[in-house]
């Protein structure tokens, strides 16, 4: 053998011959052979930094919560990276390269900032680097949910939360016009397709199984009887007591709030209370809660004073608007995104049910049930957290009866519903019987929408939920 050139590939050394001539096997060693293919520890790969793109809303920082990988670890496309922690949600960034991991910017709990690296990755040199995008953002889920689609050989810019979303309604990605980045898609773009298709626009989540209703042999369980009235016990924790001040940054959802309510500080705030008899729909709820269970979900009043509150803004869509930073121009919202007042452990958090409007009681339970069991592991996302258009405060859930409520802003209105107490009401007859009382607090944006207006839209969902019955002549 002549040999030509040797060249290195990767970590193994081979021999690319020019000439071949016959000669005898026995004539080459061993000690050759160890000479010419060795492998060596040298590695050729290559280091690329794996940035924190730009999240969207305006957020410029966050703060690392917890981290999938170490270094030394191999990961690939889509692997989780780590999970942040933004003043808006809870965000989990997967990785775009395959390779291994060799270096972690950042500890737990420290604040990582947009366009800094996160990682340093080891990347196949042969391979190359691919431009970056930005960084995949997406509730956690496993790697196998992940697709894939091109459009005449190239491949869609979408989040895999995107790509779910379109497998589950059977949607080719080529057939959605991207309103993002570089034509990126987004989960509204799927959404506005998804409603012209079909005229309603489906919740992202899959829906609880239907299971028909039992025949007359066999029992219902027993819906479970009220629990008696607790006297709140203080929870007993560990006192630190040390004599010194200590100082805490303002990050998180505590972070949100402080820019929110100072937003709100210069809407001029209209309040409006009323009361609401609720001894019917305690009546209902009870009958219907039991089938809810069989059907995997939980069913609170909720649902219906959601549902009633929509039925509300169809006939008073001012309340359902938003006001421009200069007051000149109102925007009606098309969709009715009702947010809910969630107090969880990361703080105050307000997640939204999208599209009541096109949605059954049973539709709001089952979506309710998918954001309360989110935002009790902290992991709304930020599609969850933004876009909505009405807010209900639920305050009741923890105790209290009247409540001042702040606007939400670009919101114009926003109620707090107190607890429902048993109280002696008198009927037409003027006899005294027990009922079931809900005080709510109203604030609304008075620049837009005056007393009489917020007094009406009130008296309408009270009627709903007082006479549960009269919301089928209106349900859609």
């Amino acid at each position: 053998v002549c040999i030509h050139r040797v060249r290195s590939c990767s970590s193994i050394r081979f021999i690319k011959s020019k000439y071949v001539c016959v000669f005898d096997k026995s004539a080459l060693k061993f000690s050759h052979q160890q000479r010419l293919f060795r492998a060596s520890a040298v590695s050729c790969g290559q280091i690329v930094q794996f940035k924190l793109s730009d999240i969207g809303e305006g957020i410029t920082e966050v703060t690392v919560k917890e981290w999938y990988i170490k270094e030394g670890d191999s990961v690939s496309q889509f692997d989780s990276i780590c999970e942040v922690q933004s003043d808006k949600a809870s965000v989990t960034i997967t990785s775009r390269y395959d390779g291994v991991i060799r270096k972690l910017h950042y500890s737990i709990d420290e604040i990582a900032f947009v366009g800094k690296p996160l990682v340093d990755i080891e990347i196949d040199a042969s391979k190359g680097v691919a431009p970056e995008e930005d960084v995949v953002e997406t509730p956690p889920m496993s790697h196998e949910e992940h697709t894939h689609q091109e459009i005449k050989g190239h491949k869609t810019l979408a989040t895999p939360a995107v790509r779910r979303l379109a497998m589950e309604n059977n949607i080719k990605l080529s057939e959605v016009v991207g309103t993002g980045k570089d034509n990126r898609i987004l989960k509204e773009d799927i959404l506005n397709y998804l409603a012209k298709q079909t005229g309603a626009i489906l919740p992202p989540s899959p829906k609880a199984e239907i299971v028909p209703p039992l025949r007359k042999t066999e029992t219902v369980p027993a819906a479970p009887k009220d629990k008696a009235h607790k006297i709140p016990v203080p929870v007993s924790r560990p006192v630190a007591f040390s004599g010194k001040d200590k100082t805490e940054p303002v990050t998180g959802f505590q972070k949100a709030m402080v820019k929110t309510m100072s937003a709100a500080l210069k809407i001029p705030h209209f309040g409006y209370c009323d009361e609401i008899d609720l001894t019917q729909l305690v009546q209902l709820r009870e009958e219907l809660k039991p089938l809810a269970e069989i059907r995997g979900v939980k069913l609170s009043f909720m649902p219906f004073f959601i549902k009633a509150a929509s039925l509300g803004l169809l006939q008073y869509p001012i309340l359902n608007a938003s006001l421009d930073e200069n007051c000149q121009n109102v925007t009606y919202k098309a969709s009715h995104n009702i947010g809910v007042a969630m107090d969880t452990e990361q703080g105050l958090i307000v997640p939204n049910v999208k599209n009541v409007q096109v949605c059954s009681v049973f539709d709001i339970a089952v979506e309710l049930n998918r954001l309360q069991s989110l935002g009790s592991a902290g992991q709304l996302g930020t599609s969850d957290l933004t876009g909505g258009t009405f807010t209900l405060s639920n305050i009741g859930t923890i105790g209290g009866t009247y409540a001042k409520p702040v606007i939400l802003p670009p919101e114009v209105a926003i109620g707090a519903l107190g607890k429902i107490q048993v109280l002696p009401r008198f009927n037409g007859k003027g006899e005294v019987f027990k009922a079931q009382i809900m005080n709510v607090s109203w604030s609304a944006d008075h620049r837009i929408i005056d007393g009489a207006t917020m007094a009406r839209f009130s008296n309408l969902w009270k009627s709903y939920l007082e006479n549960p019955a009269s919301m089928l002549l209106d349900l859609k």
